[in-house]
C-alpha cells in the first residue's frame, strides 16, 4: 500500500506516519472516527450495520492496546511479488464503496495480480463488507466453491 518509485499508486507515508500519531495520542477516539469510515456510517447505520456491533468492534481494538499501533506499520509491506505466484482457484470479494482500501486500488489490483482470479465487488459495501453485505459475501463464496466442487469433481471422472 505504500507509495515507493515502484508503486506510484500508493499511500503516500505521512498518511501512514499521521495514522500512527493518532493511535498514540488517543487511539480510543482514532478509532471512534475510524469506524465511521470502517463501516460507511453515515449510509449503513442502522440498516446493515448496529450500534452494537460497531461498539464491539471498538471494543476489541480499544482492548488491543499497543497492536493497534504496531500494526500500521506492516501496511508497508509489498505483497505484489508473492500475490503474483498465487496458482490456485482465487476469489477477491472487495466492498465496492470502501474508504479504507479503495476497490480500484486493492480488489481490482489484487484480482489482476492473481492469475485467473474471480472478482466480486459488492455494490455499496464498505471495507468491512462481511458485516454490512454478509448475505452477498455468502452467496459469492457459496457459488465459488460450488464451482470449485464442479472443477474437482469433473476433473476426478
Amino acid at each position: 500500500m505504500l507509495k515507493t518509485a515502484d508503486n506510484p499508486d500508493g499511500v503516500e507515508a505521512s498518511v501512514f506516519e499521521g495514522i500512527q500519531k493518532a493511535i498514540a495520542t488517543d487511539r480510543y477516539a482514532f478509532f471512534t472516527e475510524f469506524f465511521k469510515n470502517f463501516f460507511n456510517l453515515d449510509v449503513l447505520l442502522g440498516k446493515r450495520i448496529s450500534e452494537q456491533v460497531v461498539q464491539a468492534s471498538w471494543n476489541v481494538v480499544a482492548s488491543a492496546s499497543v497492536a493497534s499501533l504496531a500494526c500500521v506499520s506492516t501496511w508497508h509491506e509489498d505483497f505484489r511479488s508473492d500475490v503474483a505466484k498465487i496458482d490456485v482457484p482465487t476469489l477477491v470479494i472487495h466492498g465496492e464503496a470502501d474508504r479504507i482500501v479503495p476497490f480500484q486500488a486493492a480488489g481490482q489490483r489484487t484480482a489482476r495480480l492473481v492469475k485467473g482470479a474471480q472478482l466480486v465487488g459488492i455494490k455499496e459495501g464498505p471495507h468491512a463488507v462481511s458485516w454490512t453485505h454478509a448475505e452477498e459475501v455468502n452467496s459469492a463464496l457459496l457459488h465459488f466453491l460450488g464451482k470449485a466442487t464442479r472443477r474437482q469433481a469433473s476433473t476426478a471422472d
